[in-house]
């Protein structure tokens, strides 16, 4: 849609940087942007205007379903709708280093239909909603290395555009490695998803340290039957987890029930690989939830240990699970137990 510009914006342009160690701050609080979000907890009380109002994110989503072409979707003073703090659109070698960014409106970093996107030593703070990490939305060749997140939202969150949009557009999010980087609060750690209807493959993370009672989750793909996508070959090796609040691995075809069950898009789930991952705390160890029709396909698990986990695992429609020196609380775990 058409709305606020992002604070910092590049359209099919190419070989641009953002470097250097200083701080962007986004001036997002509960009193000039975060209170849009409608929840309470960020400022909003009833009678104050938000997205959730009739002119805002309802009719972005009515837009969407009903394919009416962008150039028509106006939004802007009234609307609501919060703009992201950095965003590359369309462009080839983008180098994003060094910078601090905090207090972002709504997400931080969000290349879109880009390549060759590299971020590297980059610091993001902020407890604000939605306020992902860096968001990479149907890109390709995109290295994110050595960051640091402390979020309101996901970490890093992988993305291929939602529901109609995403299947019109037709880009992939393919060839992401994330290295090196340190994840505190957050609603996962690496999560794909859940806009995720153009697909996502081949996402590569490995030597990260994630820890916050207040991060949720660890690795987490989130998709429901509306949104659809095709999500392969995830390899996560040599992450050292301490705390989470749920699960370390969180696979929900179910994700945001709200939105109903009967939806004509079916995820397809496949091939996932944690290797040499440890946990010190956490409510699971693994949390998998398929559908009946569309089951989670072939994740191994090798090498890993989780300890202090409160609830075991819960596994549901998946199948092709592989076990390989798995152990949770000092139990070694069977394969399909």
């Amino acid at each position: 849609c058409y709305n606020y510009s992002p604070l910092i914006y590049a359209f099919e342009q190419e070989n641009i940087a953002v470097t250097g160690k200083g701080i962007l701050h986004g001036q997002g609080a509960d009193e000039n942007w975060w209170s849009w979000k409608g929840k309470k907890e960020y400022g909003w009380k009833k009678g104050m205007p938000s997205q959730l109002d009739s002119a805002g994110r309802p009719l972005l989503m009515k837009m969407n379903n009903e394919n009416l072409p962008v150039e028509k979707r106006i939004f802007g003073n009234g609307s609501y709708l919060r703009p992201n703090f950095i965003q590359p659109f369309r462009c080839k070698n983008v180098l994003i280093e060094g910078v601090t960014f905090l207090d972002s409106p709504m997400w931080f970093i969000h290349p879109v239909e880009s390549q060759n996107i590299s971020i590297i030593n980059v610091t993001v703070k902020g407890l604000g909603p939605n306020n992902d990490g860096c968001d990479p939305e149907s890109c390709k060749d995109v290295l994110i290395k050595g960051c640091s997140f402390q979020t309101g939202d996901d970490c890093i969150a992988i993305k291929s555009g939602r529901n109609n949009d995403g299947r019109r557009i037709a880009i992939p999010c393919e060839n992401i490695v994330i290295q090196n980087c340190e994840m505190k609060d957050g609603h996962g750690g690496v999560v794909i998803g859940s806009e995720i209807s153009g697909d996502c493959r081949n996402v590569f993370a490995e030597n990260c340290e994630m820890d916050s009672p207040n991060l949720d989750r660890a690795i987490r793909i989130k998709t429901n039957s509306y949104r659809g996508g095709i999500i392969e070959n995830i390899f996560v090796r040599n992450i050292k987890i301490g705390e989470v609040a749920e699960a370390v691995l969180r696979i929900n075809m179910k994700y945001e029930p709200d939105e109903g069950s009967d939806g004509k898009f079916l995820p397809v789930i496949k091939n996932i690989n944690l290797q040499n991952v440890t946990s010190k705390k956490s409510k699971y160890g693994l949390y998998l939830e398929g559908l009946e029709n569309s089951k989670i396909q072939n994740v191994l698990i090798e090498n890993c240990s989780f300890e202090n986990v409160e609830s075991g695992n819960i596994i549901n429609d998946s199948e092709e699970l592989i076990f390989n020196e798995f152990f949770i609380n000092n139990e070694k775990q069977r394969m399909n137990e």
